[in-house]
């Protein structure tokens, strides 16, 4: 094979392998309306698992590795996640598992794509691409922390909010966004050490995010608009 033949080949991996980040927005975003609107079933936990792996599914076959890499490792994850969505549907796995398995993959999601966030902005600027990647990051912080409430609040067998009632996992990923964007409503409250712990980590998190990423995406703009 040729250096040119080599290059070609090089460079239509490289095309191939174009950042989907959109897409990758909008399976979060579903995700997310579905999350707060389904009821708390084995096949609603299903379904949210089952979206997450098809989220990192596409951000791991659209990222910037080499082709034979993407592939394995995209089989790798749909394979996994398709055993726990089969496991969860079918009651095998309990609630808590399904919550833990949704937390890691939701924590896996952003891991995949903000590395390659950066680098989008970098080559090319402030695209639609590197907006929709980093608008995904944000939503998937959001799920991730609602995740690790409803792990938590499974495991800890006293109520995790201080209303005490029983809440919906709508309910916490509603509250979960009040805090990341630090909203604050108080109609939800946290009752124990750790939910106090996960809350004021989740509003260091979003502030941190806007005021890094956002901010890294506004002065690239700008530079590119003065270059």
């Amino acid at each position: 094979m040729t250096a040119a033949a080599g290059a070609g080949r090089t460079g239509a991996e490289a095309k191939s392998a174009e950042y989907r980040y959109g897409v990758v927005f909008l399976i979060v975003l579903v995700t997310l309306v579905f999350e707060i609107l389904a009821p708390d079933a084995d096949w609603a936990r299903a379904v949210g698992t089952a979206l997450a792996g098809a989220a990192l599914t596409v951000a791991v076959a659209t990222s910037r590795e080499r082709a034979q890499v993407r592939r394995t490792r995209s089989f790798l994850v749909a394979g996994i996640a398709l055993i726990v969505v089969i496991g969860v549907a079918v009651g095998v796995v309990h609630a808590w598992g399904a919550y833990l398995v949704g937390t890691l993959l939701t924590l896996l999601i952003p891991i995949a794509l903000g590395g390659g966030v950066l680098r989008l902005i970098r080559d090319k600027g402030v695209t639609i691409q590197a907006v929709a990647g980093a608008l995904a990051v944000y939503l998937l912080v959001g799920l991730l922390f609602a995740s690790a409430i409803a792990f938590v609040a499974d495991i800890q067998g006293s109520s995790f909010f201080a209303q005490g009632a029983h809440l919906t996992n709508g309910d916490r990923v509603y509250y979960s966004f009040t805090v990341l964007t630090t909203t604050g409503f108080g109609d939800y409250t946290t009752a124990t050490p750790v939910g106090h712990a996960l809350s004021v980590l989740e509003m260091l998190t979003g502030q941190l995010y806007l005021v890094t990423v956002i901010g890294i995406l506004i002065g690239n703009f700008v530079g590119r608009r003065r270059a």
